[in-house]
């Protein structure tokens, strides 16, 4: 079934067909790959973009709709990762990314903040961690007690409609001169080079902006990253409840929210499941299903029906740093963005460009 995002309102772009020619050809035609296409119609290169599918038809269209600033784990943790400097860096650079997403697409966003719930004392702790390290740095970030229970409210964050956005954004691209291809798969990928079944594009670098799948393209990154499944469901309209802003719970691995229609957008439980959920089948599962109805029923105690049900292929890196590197001569990757590309991989898709343009420093 289609995600609550589809409304159906697109045109199919064409398959490539024959050989053409550009500076940078971008693989993969989701959040991370607009933003690499939009990044080199910036510097003032021509780029061609392909995609497998159709524009944000994997988790890019298919995801919860969350726009969280950060990386996928929480900042304490990327600060003992990374060194405080790094995380304050990328952190900032997500923060910067939301606000050009906000000026770009004012009506598809709604910067309301978002949740994250604990599901234990444990997790309060985690969360009281979190906040120190947010406020260390000058982040804004606040306890939160209310109807939904005990965590972090995030003001910085929003929400939005990630298929309907990257459709505007690849429609911006067309109009901004880039030529945009689906259902064009790249069956060989070298550093001049893309083919496809029925084309080839020649070129200057390629940037691959794959998340989901992206080991079965380019091999080598298997060590690095690898295919989950992530479900989801939503609702009809309903007024059973009001939920201002997304949610995350349970460490992340529970998340919803409503939309402006009262419809509720809901997914997780791929831990209860989770050697299932490894997999590169994007088809939900009654299993997973079952669990998330019960979520829906038992803890948000909605009762209004069930119109979507829907699945998505993403990657999640092995040790939670997404990939960003020449993995092939002229072959730039990026992807593995664990759960949560929707900012931070636009901010990997502009730096993937930059590198692949020989230009020093991080996207402007």
């Amino acid at each position: 079934m289609d995600p609550v995002w589809d409304e159906g309102e697109w045109a199919d772009l064409p398959a490539l067909t024959g050989a053409a020619e550009a500076d940078i050809c971008v693989v993969g035609l989701g959040g991370s790959g607009l933003a690499a296409v939009d990044e080199a119609l910036q510097a003032g290169a021509s780029v061609i973009g392909l995609d497998a599918g159709s524009v944000a038809g994997g988790a890019a269209g298919a995801n919860g709709g969350f726009l969280l600033a950060g990386a996928a784990d929480a900042y304490h943790r990327t600060v003992a990762r990374l060194g405080r400097r790094a995380a304050r860096d990328l952190y900032q650079r997500t923060l910067d990314e939301l606000e050009r997403m906000t000026t770009a697409t004012p009506d598809l966003i709604r910067r309301v903040g978002s949740l994250r719930l604990a599901a234990s004392p444990e997790e309060e702790t985690d969360c009281a961690e979190q906040r120190r390290a947010l406020e260390a740095d000058q982040f804004a970030v606040e306890r939160y007690e209310g109807p939904e229970g005990i965590g972090l409210l995030l003001p910085d964050d929003g929400a939005t409609n990630p298929l309907a956005r990257a459709r505007r954004l690849a429609q911006r691209a067309l109009s901004g001169g880039a030529r945009l291809f689906e259902r064009s798969p790249a069956t060989a990928v070298a550093g001049d080079h893309v083919t496809t079944p029925d084309g080839t594009v020649r070129c200057g670098a390629v940037v691959v902006a794959v998340d989901g799948r992206l080991e079965l393209l380019l091999p080598e990154l298997a060590p690095r990253v690898r295919t989950a499944r992530l479900q989801m469901l939503a609702t009809a309209p309903t007024d059973e409840v009001t939920i201002p802003r997304p949610v995350y719970a349970r460490w992340g691995y529970d998340y919803w929210q409503q939309l402006p229609d009262g419809r509720i957008a809901l997914g997780g439980c791929r831990d209860r499941f989770v050697d299932d959920e490894w997999t590169t089948d994007a088809r939900p599962t009654d299993e997973v299903q079952a669990a998330l109805d019960a979520l829906l029923r038992e803890h948000l105690h909605v009762t209004a029906p069930v119109t979507h049900r829907w699945a998505a292929s993403a990657g999640f890196a092995r040790d939670l740093d997404p990939v960003l590197e020449e993995v092939r001569p002229r072959v730039f990757a990026c992807g593995g963005y664990s759960g949560t590309g929707n900012v931070l991989g636009a901010v990997y898709g502009r730096d993937a460009v930059r590198r692949a343009l020989g230009l020093h420093g991080a996207a402007s």
